[in-house]
């Protein structure tokens, strides 16, 4: 018996390696991480199998544990909330009081921010701009640019009005001389322009790749948490619009501001997509000009035509930009196809919405404007993407198609159904002050809304489209 049972228990113990044996090559195998995502894989792919970010997957060594992370004592040791000091996270005013709306009353000191936006929007002049007033005001600034020299720093500084004793200017791409300046300077704001085109000699990849920008962006927070010094981060964006580099980049900072606006415009809308200290509704407006860029603390009527007499083919509507609300003019012109397939044209307004309020219009209102080309655009270069602006899309459209002008004085507030129905939307009182502020005195909103007129303003409830047009030109359609 003992003879016969040596042999079983000779296999089994070569299973029993053959299987630690195969777990160990697995283990040594190398994987695969995204460095948008933390997603992993066994091998190298083209594109991330959670986000399908392309080029983003990095190998990250072995899949087995290296080892267990000891305890250490800390250094300074945990102490109740109450007996944290608060004065370490003072906010003081950057001096553009739109920008410091959009913060959530200034900037933390400590506080990282990333701002983004396409090239040309003006984040350079204005964050050069809030460089200069903090300097006027007895802080030291490093600026870092990397994207230009300092000369030409120096020229739009000089031309803006931003020349400043303790503005200081360095023009570097070395992550290493990058933090070698703060530490001689010890600036109380630092900018740097932009985190993307820095880059560190302790990893391997060109500049703005994911691991460089890992790294910088890391760097940053950490030397600006360690000396509570705010710091100003400029990002790149995609082509789809979406920041560059690693989403870990947005996770990591402070707060994150989106700069939009059309380079054909002058306007330039500044939105906290993420804000640790704030709030994300708050919109702040700015003037982009050759002197510079201002705010806007009224901008209200840059988005509004003047003329003298009713036009057809335009209606007013107001929009809430965050907690802003923004009165806006729609235009609409609809003429006759020369073509097979008649033409759609928006500026200003999301396509699929106009499409959408068109074809409301040809079935449920009997407009008949199928066959015909129509454009559909704002006015001042803003952008309305909120539902509450359908109305007003379908009053200028019909407006247009009728020749016929809608009453003087008249703002348009709803949402349209596919059913033609007329909708509720958020924040009507406030967007009803707004327009009666700006003399407007009669005003179309959805059946059911319980906002308070303003004095003065006559309010009209309406609960279909059709019904809508009749009030807006008082019958005459």
């Amino acid at each position: 018996m003992t003879t016969a049972a040596g042999p079983g228990r000779g296999a089994a113990g070569s299973r029993q390696a053959a299987k630690a044996a195969a777990k160990t090559a697995r283990d040594a195998r190398p994987t695969f991480r995204c460095g948008e995502c933390g997603w992993t894989s066994t091998r190298w792919v083209g594109r991330c199998g959670e986000c399908q970010a392309w080029g983003t997957l990095e190998e990250a060594g072995g899949g087995g544990t290296a080892g267990v992370t000891q305890a250490r004592n800390a250094a300074v040791p945990a102490q109740p909330i109450g007996e944290v000091e608060a004065s370490h996270a003072a906010t003081w005013a950057s001096g553009v009081d739109e920008l410091d709306r959009v913060l959530g009353g200034g900037i933390v000191s400590g506080a990282v921010v990333l701002l983004a936006g396409e090239p040309g929007t003006g984040k350079s002049t204005l964050l050069l701009d809030v460089a200069s007033r903090a300097a006027s005001h007895g802080r030291t600034v490093l600026y870092i640019t990397g994207e230009e020299s300092a000369a030409q720093v120096r020229l739009r500084a000089e031309r803006i009005g931003a020349l400043r004793p303790r503005l200081l200017l360095a023009a570097e791409t070395d992550l290493s001389t990058v933090l070698g300046h703060v530490e001689q300077c010890s600036p109380d704001l630092l900018v740097v322009d932009s985190v993307q085109t820095i880059a560190s000699d302790a990893v391997d990849g060109t500049p703005g790749n994911v691991g460089q920008v890992r790294e910088v962006a890391a760097s940053l927070i950490r030397v600006a948490k360690a000396r509570g010094m705010a710091t100003l981060l400029v990002g790149h964006v995609t082509k789809d619009g979406s920041i560059a580099g690693p989403r870990v980049l947005e996770h990591l900072v402070d707060v994150v501001c989106q700069f939009e606006g059309d380079r054909h415009s002058r306007l330039r809308l500044l939105r906290a997509v993420k804000n640790r200290y704030g709030p994300t509704d708050e919109v702040g407006c700015f003037d982009l000009s050759d002197t510079g860029i201002v705010g806007l603390p009224d901008p209200s009527g840059l988005f509004i035509s003047r003329r003298g007499a009713a036009v057809a083919g335009t209606a007013v509507t107001v929009a809430l930009e965050g907690r802003r609300p923004l009165v806006a003019e729609v235009q609409a012109l609809v003429a006759a196809s020369t073509t097979p397939n008649p033409r759609r044209a928006t500026s200003g307004l999301d396509a699929s919405r106009v499409a959408m309020a068109l074809a409301v219009l040809d079935k449920r209102a009997g407009l008949g404007v199928s066959g015909k080309d129509v454009y559909v655009a704002t006015v001042g270069g803003v952008r309305l993407t909120e539902p509450s602006a359908d109305l007003a899309v379908c009053l200028a459209v019909a407006s247009s198609s009728y020749d016929a002008p809608l009453v003087p004085g008249l703002v348009a507030i709803g949402e349209v159904g596919l059913a033609g129905e007329v909708r509720r939307v958020a924040g009507v009182g406030r967007r009803l002050a707004e327009a009666a502020r700006l003399g407007f005195d009669k005003a179309i909103v959805p059946a059911g809304t319980d906002d308070a007129a303003p004095d003065g303003m006559v309010v009209l409830e309406v609960e279909d489209v059709g019904s809508a047009y009749l009030r807006a030109t008082a019958g005459r359609g």
